[in-house]
């Protein structure tokens, strides 16, 4: 009981609870990739079809995030994410049993509807839960959920696809959504004083905000320069992140080197295991040291040149191939210290707005790049189909990576830049 009634203890909790439905998104979101084959051949698509289908999870969840940000200050963490969730599950099930390309569109339209809220939501509790030097700590935490999330939607849901089926897969899925539900409403409170504890020390919890404080907000948030850099910063890093390893990723080990599904996902996997890693490490050394834009220059610049050597070799031995996707995974939690820097700034009571601002900028690259990136490869295609996939020529990758390094050279500019502003 001592466990439960106290607040330091109590805090994880419920960070647990609202980490396990973030988790669900992400393997929601990044689910794309391996069932890239089985979607291409159930609705006869193009690469830019898939392109789009794999983006539309962001076009709603990008612009959202401003209004999930709104909605977390003003209506408060246990109702925002729990609605959020409630909704991404039934949109799962609809999902699962769309027979028509248009229907499995819209579906995980409303997918990314529901899971837009839950990171905000999410990083929200942790501002009312956490101190301040606590925070690079637990965005990097949060956001490494999302590595456990890529792992399980890479080799484990390639497994459970073959055994059970792309329908079978996706409704487990969203029965799963429906228990999650039920445990982030029972243990979610907004305030240790909402759960009936005495009030953290140096931790300034914001109770919801009335709608003339949350507009305020909003206005001082978005007339920032600080917010807009932070904001394109991870729209090229995460928005190509998202893009390579949630969706072209595989295709392109899966040809490039003659690959199954299967082992071309457990490759994949090590850019999974890097977006474990890097953020919750390198949020910990930015609290420790107190730095922050250094970090997101230096990371900027390794995840470019990760990307360049892709670029530049084509195809590498395979080893390599993985040590890269670890490599721009684990540096983009460097990158996601934007989070922090702009939360810092504005302090707690504007803590969903200013990050939901940052995220809707950042996740809108995700909602842009899948299809660029397929109407690129497109561009490329050998006029053949295996099993009624697209094959694509290994310069088409070449030059979808060469993409990729252009995209992390714009981080970078956007970190240096907001290095020099806020020192």
């Amino acid at each position: 009981m001592k466990f439960w009634s106290d607040p330091l203890r109590r805090r994880w909790i419920i960070w647990g609870a609202l980490a396990t439905g973030f988790l669900l998104v992400n393997i929601h979101r990044l689910s794309t990739a391996v069932l890239s084959d089985g979607l291409m051949r159930l609705f006869d698509i193009t690469g830019t079809e898939l392109g789009t289908l794999h983006s539309a999870f962001f076009y709603i969840y990008a612009p959202m995030q401003i209004g999930a940000g709104v909605v977390a200050d003003r209506w408060g963490i246990r109702r925002t994410a729990t609605t959020g969730l409630l909704l991404m599950s039934i949109a799962a099930i609809a999902f699962a049993l769309s027979n028509a390309y248009v229907v499995a569109l819209v579906a995980r339209i409303t997918i990314g509807l529901g899971g837009s809220i839950v990171f905000i939501a999410t990083l929200r509790f942790c501002a009312n839960w956490y101190r301040p030097g606590e925070y690079g700590t637990m965005n990097g935490l949060t956001v490494a959920v999302a590595g456990v999330g890529s792992i399980v939607a890479t080799t484990p849901l390639a497994v459970t696809v073959t055994a059970l089926g792309i329908q079978s897969t996706l409704l487990l899925l969203g029965g799963l959504g429906f228990v999650v539900v039920v445990i982030v409403w029972t243990l979610t409170r907004d305030t240790p004083e909402k759960a009936g504890l005495p009030p953290l020390e140096n931790v300034d919890s914001a109770p919801p905000l009335s709608l003339r404080a949350v507009g305020q907000n909003v206005r001082t948030v978005l007339g920032e320069t600080e917010t807009w850099l932070a904001g394109f910063a991870l729209f090229t890093s995460s928005g190509i992140n998202i893009t390579v390893l949630g969706l072209w990723g595989l295709p392109y080990i899966a040809q490039v080197y003659n690959r199954s599904t299967t082992a071309a996902s457990t490759v994949l996997m090590a850019g999974s295991i890097g977006l474990l890693l890097g953020p919750p490490l390198i949020g910990r050394l930015s609290d420790v040291i107190g730095r922050r834009t250094g970090l997101m220059a230096v990371s900027g610049s390794l995840f470019t040149a990760s990307y360049a050597l892709l670029a530049i070799t084509g195809q590498p031995p395979l080893w390599v191939v993985g040590a890269v996707f670890f490599s721009v995974s684990f540096l983009g939690g460097g990158l996601v210290l934007a989070y922090t820097v702009v939360q810092n700034r504005h302090g707690t009571a504007a803590s969903g707005v200013a990050v939901g601002t940052v995220n809707a900028i950042g996740f809108s690259g995700a909602a842009v790049f899948p299809t660029v990136m397929g109407a690129l490869l497109d561009t490329y295609w050998t006029g053949e189909t295996v099993n009624g996939v697209r094959v694509y020529t290994q310069f088409g990758y070449r030059v979808l990576f060469a993409l990729a390094a252009l995209a992390g050279l714009v981080s970078l500019l956007c970190a240096l830049t907001l290095h020099h502003r806020t020192r």
